[in-house]
Protein backbone atom coordinates (compact mmCIF):
# COMPACT_ATOMS: atom_id res chain seq x y z
CA UNK A 1 0.00 0.00 0.00
CA UNK A 2 0.87 3.58 -1.03
CA UNK A 3 0.11 4.56 2.71
CA UNK A 4 3.09 2.71 4.09
CA UNK A 5 5.39 4.38 2.59
CA UNK A 6 4.30 7.89 4.04
CA UNK A 7 4.51 9.38 7.51
CA UNK A 8 1.96 11.93 7.49
CA UNK A 9 2.05 15.32 10.49
CA UNK A 10 -1.67 16.49 10.74
CA UNK A 11 -0.32 18.84 13.21
CA UNK A 12 2.26 20.43 11.22
CA UNK A 13 0.81 19.84 7.89
CA UNK A 14 3.99 17.59 6.75
CA UNK A 15 4.03 14.18 4.46
CA UNK A 16 7.64 12.71 5.18
CA UNK A 17 8.43 9.64 2.83
CA UNK A 18 10.01 6.60 5.00
CA UNK A 19 12.13 4.85 2.22
CA UNK A 20 14.97 5.96 0.31
CA UNK A 21 15.33 7.88 -3.23
CA UNK A 22 17.31 6.31 -5.46
CA UNK A 23 20.21 8.39 -6.57
CA UNK A 24 20.20 6.70 -10.22
CA UNK A 25 16.83 6.71 -11.44
CA UNK A 26 14.62 9.42 -8.51
CA UNK A 27 12.44 6.34 -7.73
CA UNK A 28 11.34 5.13 -4.27
CA UNK A 29 13.14 2.52 -3.20
CA UNK A 30 12.24 -1.01 -1.58
CA UNK A 31 13.89 -1.55 2.26
CA UNK A 32 14.98 -5.35 1.99
CA UNK A 33 16.51 -7.11 5.08
CA UNK A 34 19.98 -6.83 3.76
CA UNK A 35 19.65 -4.29 1.10
CA UNK A 36 18.12 -1.38 -0.69
CA UNK A 37 16.60 -1.59 -3.54
CA UNK A 38 15.00 0.37 -7.23
CA UNK A 39 12.70 -1.95 -8.86
CA UNK A 40 12.41 0.26 -11.79
CA UNK A 41 16.31 0.57 -12.66
CA UNK A 42 17.69 -2.28 -9.97
CA UNK A 43 20.68 -0.03 -8.50
CA UNK A 44 21.17 -1.88 -5.34
CA UNK A 45 22.74 -0.44 -1.94
CA UNK A 46 24.01 -3.41 0.27
CA UNK A 47 23.54 -2.99 4.37
CA UNK A 48 26.00 -4.23 6.55
CA UNK A 49 24.03 -4.64 10.01
CA UNK A 50 25.71 -4.51 13.25
CA UNK A 51 25.30 -8.18 15.61
CA UNK A 52 25.92 -8.59 18.74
Amino acid sequence: MRSQIYEVDYEKGTIKLKNKLCPRCGKVMANHKDRWSCGYCHYTIFVQRKEG
